[in-house]
């Protein structure tokens, strides 16, 4: 980990920590999920610099090292996405002085998104595509709030989306365990493959067995790291975004996404939503994304990237190779 630097930086009045190797021009910005945080690209990361790429990975605002927002009830993914297009206004700047004459207001950055890391991404890539080179997702397919969303009026009642969805819910739920546990019991829940789905005398944090060990991919250093890191800002903004935000309508029509790449783990839980497996495998979300390449991994689950990070580094860096240009 020692070839990973760490800075804040000030954008929109907030300072956003980031998680930086590498250097030069060729940026791949990496978005996190939820309970992840900058530290769970850390293999993608030294890979990616290795190839010659800068690599970034933030703390979304709320999140981790960053600072919270003044409302953090309020937040939502357009905030994520100004963050990231004025983030990406300063990297312009800082290359623009450093390695030439030309003043750059924006550059052009490789995005890639994990879990609901994956919502700004699509976002940007729609709304700022000339800020976009092109764009990697890993657990999750296009989709964006509003009418290509997620369809929670089909999802099972006690589902884990509805019931974090209700505001002071799942604070209760967490509260009953100090977040190291909260974190250890999220990493066990969804490395498996079914749905979480509590009954009405259930809570989330309920459907995990005290006994059941980590995965083996998952160390206790690592739940350690996790554990400081969300000591520090808490899951206050964590629960507004995505889960209290998500219905919202962003007003985009018409998305079209170019350059783009599904990593997607066969035994990912998120397969088992709703019309999910069908809007992959029979290519219906080829509609938004016309292009797209889809990899499934067979034994890959939820956290892919932790658990099977030298195959997914090729993924990655086999695709920066061959799409980016910026």
């Amino acid at each position: 980990m020692e070839k990973i630097q760490h800075r804040h930086v000030q954008v929109r009045g907030l300072k956003l920590h980031l998680a930086e190797s590498g250097t030069g021009p060729k940026v791949v910005l990496f978005l996190h999920g939820f309970p992840e945080i900058w530290y769970s690209w850390r293999h993608q990361m030294i890979a990616v610099a290795n190839a010659g790429y800068r690599a970034i990975a933030i703390d979304f605002r709320g999140y981790g090292l960053s600072d919270q927002p003044s409302e953090p009830e309020k937040a939502n993914f357009n905030d994520l996405v100004d963050d990231d297009v004025a983030l990406l206004d300063t990297f312009g700047h800082q290359i623009s002085t450093v390695e030439s004459d030309v003043e750059l207001k924006f550059i052009s950055a490789f995005l890639v998104g994990k879990d609901f890391g994956a919502v700004p991404a699509f976002l940007l890539a729609v709304v700022h595509p000339d800020t976009v080179s092109g764009l990697i997702t890993l657990g999750i397919p296009f989709l964006i709030p509003g009418p290509v969303g997620i369809q929670f009026d089909l999802l099972p009642k006690g589902f884990y989306i509805l019931r974090w969805a209700e505001p002071g819910r799942a604070e209760a739920d967490f509260g009953r365990f100090d977040v190291k546990t909260v974190v250890r019991n999220i990493y066990i829940l969804f490395s498996g493959s079914e749905l979480q789905v509590a009954g009405d005398d259930q809570e989330i944090m309920d459907l995990v067995d005290p006994s059941t060990p980590l995965p083996p991919w998952f160390t206790e250093d690592d739940l350690d790291v996790y554990a400081t890191l969300y000591r520090n800002s808490g899951f206050r903004t964590a629960l507004q975004v995505p889960y209290r935000c998500s219905p919202l309508d962003y007003g985009v029509i018409n998305p079209k996404v170019t350059a783009p790449l599904l990593i997607m783990g066969e035994k990912d839980c998120f397969i088992k939503f709703p019309g999910m497996e069908d809007y992959m495998r029979k290519g219906i979300v080829k509609q938004f994304m016309p292009n797209l390449d889809i990899t499934f991994m067979p034994e890959g689950n939820h956290f892919v990237q932790e658990q099977l990070p030298e195959q997914v580094n090729e993924l990655i860096i086999t695709f920066l190779n061959k799409h980016f240009v910026g």
